[in-house]
């Protein structure tokens, strides 16, 4: 179809509806093809190399798929509306004695309270230490790290995903990784250890209302000399957040505490 004029570019764009490509978003989200476990708000497919957001509500589960085995999910949450309180890798993992992320963990903010719980996790390999790329560290390893490039870097990307929600560069602190994981060995230095495997998924819970950027690109520390990053399914339903009484609320003293300061907060705001 010729797009040499306005007329042939119009008709060019409209025969594109309803075509779906291996990466893009699906809208309504209702329409994923595949199973769920509840009704999807969110639906899509990210390429290796880019990112995506939304705005998710208190109580919506995300899933995150390791598609092909080379996926690695940078995430950054935010508290929607409150931007200052956000994911703070170093409470994360204080807080719960842990530096390792997986199910029964808690994504907390640095007000000590719970952003978002694993519930779900057949990776194992995840890393809540490194943070993501950045354009100067792509650029020597690959030759560039801006967005548009072949190889952009996470950082460049996460900032764009940040500006789409009135967010700047200085608002985005270090991210998590999911899929690419990195051990600390005894003599203290980190051990890249890679991915699980296509098909790993992980599975998140919102416990208040969050900002959700994602940027899928290479570890930091993967070390094959190629940019290697494939597709990350996304996936969100309705659901409900974790209550009094549920296993993950009483799974350790330090979550209990977190999901008390949580709950004390919402319910201030009557939001819970």
């Amino acid at each position: 179809m010729a797009t040499a004029t306005t007329q042939g570019a119009r008709d060019h764009a409209r025969a594109q509806g309803g075509s779906r490509t291996g990466s893009m978003p699906v809208v309504p989200a209702t329409d994923w093809p595949g199973p769920t476990p509840g009704t999807p708000v969110w639906a899509e497919t990210v390429a290796g190399g880019n990112y995506t957001h939304r705005v998710l509500a208190r109580g919506t589960e995300l899933r995150l798929t390791d598609l092909a085995g080379d996926a690695c999910a940078h995430l950054l949450l935010y508290v929607d509306g409150r931007p200052w309180e956000r994911l703070n890798t170093a409470d994360t993992v204080k807080v719960q004695w842990n530096a390792y992320p997986g199910a029964g963990r808690l994504l907390l903010s640095d007000q000590g309270r719970v952003l978002a719980s694993l519930t779900a996790d057949s990776s194992g390999r995840h890393d809540a230490l490194c943070g993501t790329s950045t354009l100067r560290r792509n650029t020597e390893r690959y030759g560039a790290g801006a967005p548009q490039s072949s190889s952009p870097a996470g950082r460049e990307l996460l900032k764009l995903a940040a500006l789409k929600n009135g967010l700047e560069p200085r608002d985005l602190p270090p991210s998590l990784s999911f899929f690419q994981g990195v051990r600390i060995r005894e003599d203290g230095t980190t051990e890249f250890t890679g991915s699980a495997g296509a098909g790993a998924s992980v599975t998140l819970r919102a416990e208040q209302d969050l900002t959700v950027l994602i940027a899928n690109v290479p570890h930091p520390l993967d070390p094959r000399p190629a940019y290697t990053s494939t597709p990350l399914e996304v996936l969100a339903w309705r659901a409900r957040p974790t209550a009094p009484g549920d296993g993950l609320w009483d799974a350790t003293p330090e979550g209990r505490r977190a999901f008390l300061n949580t709950l004390d907060f919402l319910t201030a705001r009557g939001l819970a």
